[in-house]
C-alpha cells in the first residue's frame, strides 16, 4: 500500500529539501502545499485523500469539524510538543494518532533581540531612508546599556533573553504568576513585586508567557497605560496575551515609543488588517521559530514519526 502525506503551509518551499525524505522510499508519496487554506471547507477538500499530515506549529487549526471530515487520516504530526489548536479528543475518536517533534528555544530568542535592536536603533526606518534617498539620519537611538528590561515570563525562552540583556549591561527584571526569587536569583535578575511594577518601571517589556486562560488579555488598556511614553513593547509569544485593540490605540495615540510583534490573532495576517498600517510598529510574519536548524529538526523528526508509525514502534505522542 502506498500512503499519501500532506505537508501544509510550506511557505518557503523547503519542506522536501531541508530534510531527507528518502528513508520513506516509495511507500509514502509526499505532497507539499505552499499556500494557506483560508477556510475549513478548502482544507477538508485538500486533505480528503491523505493518510498523514504534517503541520508546522499552530499555523492550521484542527478542530473536530475538520477531523470528522478526514476518514482516511491516520497520523497528524505537528512541530513542537505543545499545540493548542488540535482537538485531541476528536482525533482520538477518529482513530488519528497525533504526535510532535522537538523545538529549539534559540530561534525565538534570537528574533526577540533582532526586534529589540531594530526598535531601539530605528533600523527599518533608517534602512528605508538610505535606499530611497531620504534623510541621512532621522532617528536618535534608544540605549540598551543601563536601561531596564522587563520580562513577562522567565522560562526556556525568557531566561535566555535575560542572559543576553545582562550581557548588554541592562538591568533585567522579571515577573510571572508563579515566578520565585530563587529562580530569578539563579539568573542574576530581579524579581518584580508585581506585573504593574514591571510595566511602570521598564524601558523595554518583552512577553515570554504561554497562552492560557490566566494569560489571555493579560495586557489590556489599563496595563498598557502603565508603560512609560518612552517604553517599547515586544511580543514574540502569542498575540492574545496583549489586547490587540488596546495595542493599536496606544500606538496611534503615541502613548509608547513603539512596539514589535511577531504573532497575530489571525495568521497569515489579512492584507487589510490595521496592524499593517499601525505607526511605531515593527512587525514580522511569525518568524520566531523559522530557522534552518529548527526546520531540519521539525521535518527530520516528522519523517522519523512516519517511519515509527509504519513500523509500529513508539512515536512522540501529543495530547
Amino acid at each position: 500500500m502506498r500512503y499519501r502525506c500532506a505537508v501544509l503551509d510550506d511557505y518557503q518551499g523547503v519542506a522536501t529539501t531541508i530534510a531527507d525524505w528518502a528513508p520513506l522510499g516509495d511507500s509514502v508519496e509526499v505532497i507539499t502545499f505552499p499556500d494557506h487554506f483560508p477556510t475549513e471547507d478548502e482544507l477538508a477538500a485538500a486533505l480528503a485523500d491523505f493518510d498523514f499530515v504534517v503541520t508546522l506549529r499552530e499555523r492550521v487549526p484542527f478542530p473536530a469539524s475538520i477531523l470528522d471530515r478526514l476518514p482516511r487520516l491516520k497520523l497528524l504530526i505537528a512541530s513542537g510538543m505543545r499545540n493548542s489548536v488540535i482537538d485531541y479528543a476528536a482525533a482520538q475518536a477518529n482513530g488519528i494518532t497525533v504526535c510532535g517533534t522537538e523545538s529549539s528555544p534559540t530561534p525565538p530568542v534570537e528574533l526577540t533581540w533582532a526586534l529589540i535592536l531594530g526598535l531601539a536603533r530605528g533600523i527599518v526606518q533608517e534602512n528605508a531612508a538610505l535606499r530611497t534617498g531620504g534623510p541621512w539620519q532621522s532617528t536618535v537611538g534608544a540605549d540598551l546599556h543601563g536601561r531596564r528590561l522587563g520580562l513577562l515570563g522567565l522560562g526556556k525562552i525568557g531566561s535566555r533573553v535575560a542572559r543576553i540583556g545582562l550581557a548588554f549591561g541592562m538591568e533585567v527584571t522579571a515577573w510571572s504568576q508563579n515566578l520565585t526569587k530563587e529562580r530569578t536569583d539563579e539568573l542574576g535578575v530581579h524579581l518584580s513585586p508585581s506585573k504593574e511594577d514591571l510595566l511602570t518601571t521598564s524601558d523595554f517589556v518583552s512577553v515570554h508567557l504561554a497562552l492560557s486562560d490566566r494569560t489571555r488579555s493579560l495586557l489590556g488598556p489599563a496595563e498598557l497605560a502603565l508603560l512609560k511614553p518612552t517604553a517599547y513593547l515586544i511580543n514574540t509569544s502569542r498575540a492574545a496575551i496583549i489586547d490587540q485593540e488596546a495595542l493599536l490605540t496606544a500606538l496611534h495615540e503615541g502613548r509608547i515609543a513603539g512596539a514589535a510583534v511577531d504573532v497575530y490573532d489571525t495568521e497569515p495576517l489579512p492584507t487589510d488588517h490595521p496592524l499593517r498600517k499601525a505607526p511605531h510598529l515593527l512587525a514580522t510574519p511569525h518568524l520566531g521559530y523559522v530557522s534552518r536548524a529548527n526546520y531540519e529538526r521539525y521535518y527530520g523528526q516528522a519523517i522519523e514519526n512516519i517511519q515509527a508509525y509504519l513500523n509500529g514502534t513508539p512515536i512522540r505522542l501529543l495530547g
